[in-house]
């Protein structure tokens, strides 16, 4: 029996998708077995560091990636916002689930909802993205940087006397943490990451046998969803130093996609919504990011990035 070495993290969450996606390939194909590989990345090993100081999302995919390259795994599950915007040659993602929900969740402390958190309310965040959409639409408080699996991130709301912090809805119902949610944040409020909620299966694009095995696992509607994201964050060539958003959706031959740039410190917020034929994910996207650029959105981007460039220079 052919085995299927299938890499991943090795975050509570991480073992949980991959062992997700195990078992569906088991179902489709009986014949075959299947193990979790599990590798740790320079994101894992770094977690007192902001991520935006330390070379953002790829940090959790390197190695893995390279993993998949030299042949030690034959595909692997990541979250798909842990993905950068480009992928390096040779690879591809092959098959994307059906989307899990891709809101962000508040979880509070004392039952608080996000518009009755005291003034100075300490929240909890892992992302710039999320930082700056709290302090846009809450300037009174205060926004403390997050880091650690989800578990870890959870147990630090007691242990370091935060009133609340924020993750993603997708990861607390993966693993069964629903209980502990205090809210859904609208889109209003907190506009998602890119591919938030949904799964990215990648392989070896010349691994046509795993293409084969993984390809009844794909969601069409995630896939061009996805696609108009990753196509707005490409354009603007953003990453974890910079307050990028974007949320597709799709209704019937219609994709509508809204887009967030903003300054750090909440202070300006860009956002803006386009709405196109379905068969069209990465135009639309494109051309989202390209009216927000004009609205704006460049100027905010040169910024941040310069500020980050002097930061690395003292």
């Amino acid at each position: 029996m052919k085995t299927i070495r299938i890499g991943t993290r090795g975050s509570p969450l991480a073992v949980w998708q991959a062992g997700w996606v195990r078992s569906r390939l088991l179902a489709l194909h009986p014949q075959y077995e299947a193990e979790l590989v599990k590798i740790k990345t320079t994101g894992d090993k770094i977690t007192d560091v902001p991520l935006a100081r330390v070379g953002g999302k790829g940090l959790f995919v390197k190695e893995i990636e390279t993993a998949l390259l030299v042949g030690r795994i034959d595909l692997a599950v990541h979250s798909m916002k842990d993905m950068p915007a480009d992928i390096p040659p040779g690879l591809c993602i092959g098959a994307m689930p059906k989307r899990e929900n891709p809101l962000d969740v508040l979880i509070s402390r004392n039952g608080h909802s996000f518009e009755d958190l005291l003034k100075g309310a300490r929240i909890g965040s892992s992302s710039l993205r999320r930082g700056a959409q709290v302090l846009h639409a809450r300037p009174d408080v205060t926004v403390h940087p997050l880091r650690g699996n989800l578990d870890t991130r959870i147990r630090k709301l007691e242990t370091e006397g935060l009133d609340a912090i924020i993750v993603a809805a997708a990861g607390v119902k993966r693993l069964g943490l629903e209980a502990r949610i205090t809210e859904y944040l609208p889109e209003a409020i907190m506009l998602p990451a890119i591919g938030q909620g949904a799964l990215a299966i990648e392989m070896r694009q010349d691994d046509h046998s795993t293409r084969r095995l993984i390809a009844p696992l794909d969601h069409r509607e995630t896939r061009l969803a996805v696609k108009s994201e990753r196509a707005f964050l490409t354009r603007l060539e953003g990453g974890c130093q910079v307050p990028i958003a974007a949320r597709a959706k799709i209704v019937g031959d219609e994709l509508e996609i809204t887009g967030l740039v903003a300054e750090v410190d909440g202070s300006v917020v860009l956002r803006q919504t386009v709405t196109g034929h379905v068969d069209q994910p990465e135009k639309l996207g494109v051309e989202l990011a390209n009216r927000l650029l004009k609205k704006g959105g460049r100027e905010i981007l040169e910024n941040i990035l310069g500020r980050a460039m002097q930061d690395v220079a003292t």
